[in-house]
C-alpha cells in the first residue's frame, strides 16, 4: 500500500482542490481589475481629447475689419478679401460677405470657419421660418425674415456659445431693410445696420466698424458722414477708410469688396477689386522727416 494518503469528502473529491484553484482565481481577478482600470483611463483620455478638438481656444484663420454705413438709399458695407494664418497670408481671394435670401447681408471679422458655421445656421433659420409647405421651398414669392430678427437670433446664438466657453470668434455685421410696421409708418422699409460680437453684445448704429476699423476708420466716418449721403459719396468714404486700414493694419489688403442693400435691388455684392494706392506713399504724413533726419524719408 502507498504511504501517501488523501482525505476525501463524501462525494469523493480531494479536499486539497480548492487550495489549488484559489491562486488561479486571484490571478484572474487581478487581470480583470488591471483591464478595467486601463479601459477607464483610456476612456478618460478619449473624452479629454474630444473636448480639446471641439473647443476653439483661439482663432486660427482670420479676416480683419468690416466697415459699413447708412446712406440716402440704403446701406453700404466694405471689407477686404484677405485671410491670415497667424502673421502669414493664407488667401487673397476669400470674400467675407454673404447674402441671405437676397434681402439680408452678413459680414464678419475674426475666425473664418466660425463665420461659415454662422452662415449655415442663419440659412437654416431662414428656411425654417419662411417655408410654409413643400411647394413654397421653390416659390420665388415666399416670405423673408426681417434683418432685425436675424440680428436678435445671432445675439442669442453667440451668447449661448460664449456661456458654453466655446465662443464663435467673430464680430458679425447684419445689414438689411426692416419692413414697415405700425399705423405711423410711411409704408417704406427702414434700413437696419447692427453688429454682434463674440460675447453676444449687440450694437445698432448708422455707422459700424469691426476689428482695427473701430479704432482707425470709425473716427474718419464720424467726421464725414451725414444721413443724406449719395451712393457715390458713401462709396468714396468707405474706400478712404479701407485705404487707411491698408496702410495701418498689417492684416489688411488693398483688394476689397463693396456690398449694398437697397429697397429696390435687395443685396448686391461687387466683385473684388484693387484700391488705387499708387500715390498714397507720397502723402506728407508718410514722408515727414523724424529723428533729426533732414528729409531722407525716415520714420
Amino acid at each position: 500500500a502507498s504511504a501517501t494518503t488523501h482525505t476525501t469528502h463524501a462525494h469523493g473529491m480531494p479536499s486539497s482542490l480548492p487550495v489549488a484553484i484559489s491562486p488561479l482565481l486571484r490571478r484572474l481577478a487581478s487581470t480583470w481589475i488591471i483591464t478595467a482600470l486601463a479601459a477607464a483611463i483610456f476612456a478618460s483620455n478619449a473624452r479629454i481629447g474630444t473636448m480639446a478638438t471641439k473647443h476653439t481656444t483661439r482663432p486660427i484663420v482670420t479676416g480683419t475689419s468690416v466697415v459699413g454705413l447708412q446712406y440716402k438709399d440704403g446701406i453700404l458695407l466694405a471689407a477686404d478679401t484677405m485671410l491670415s494664418y497667424g502673421s502669414m497670408v493664407k488667401s487673397f481671394q476669400t470674400p467675407r460677405m454673404k447674402a441671405i435670401q437676397g434681402q439680408i447681408l452678413l459680414a464678419a471679422s475674426g475666425e473664418y470657419s466660425d463665420f461659415q458655421e454662422i452662415c449655415q445656421q442663419v440659412d437654416a433659420l431662414c428656411l425654417e421660418e419662411t417655408t410654409e409647405s413643400m411647394t413654397s421651398i421653390y416659390d420665388d414669392d415666399s416670405r423673408t425674415i426681417p434683418a432685425r430678427n436675424v440680428w436678435n437670433y445671432l445675439r442669442a446664438v453667440l451668447y449661448r456659445k460664449r456661456s458654453q466657453m466655446n465662443p464663435f470668434w467673430n464680430t458679425v455685421v447684419v445689414a438689411g431693410l426692416q419692413p414697415p410696421s405700425g399705423a405711423d409708418s410711411d409704408g417704406k422699409a427702414k434700413p437696419f445696420l447692427g453688429t454682434v460680437d463674440k460675447l453676444g453684445t449687440t450694437l445698432q448704429e448708422p455707422l459700424v466698424a469691426t476689428g482695427f476699423g473701430a479704432y482707425l476708420a470709425l473716427p474718419l466716418m464720424r467726421e464725414h458722414w451725414r444721413p443724406d449721403l449719395e451712393e457715390g459719396e458713401a462709396r468714396a468714404l468707405l474706400e478712404d477708410c479701407m485705404k487707411v486700414l491698408f496702410f495701418r493694419d498689417c492684416r489688411a489688403s488693398a483688394r476689397i469688396q463693396l456690398a449694398k442693400v437697397t429697397e429696390d435691388g435687395g443685396v448686391t455684392i461687387s466683385e473684388p477689386y484693387e484700391l488705387d494706392h499708387s500715390n498714397a506713399w507720397s502723402a506728407p504724413s508718410l514722408q515727414r522727416a523724424v529723428g533729426d533726419l533732414s528729409g531722407d524719408g525716415g520714420w
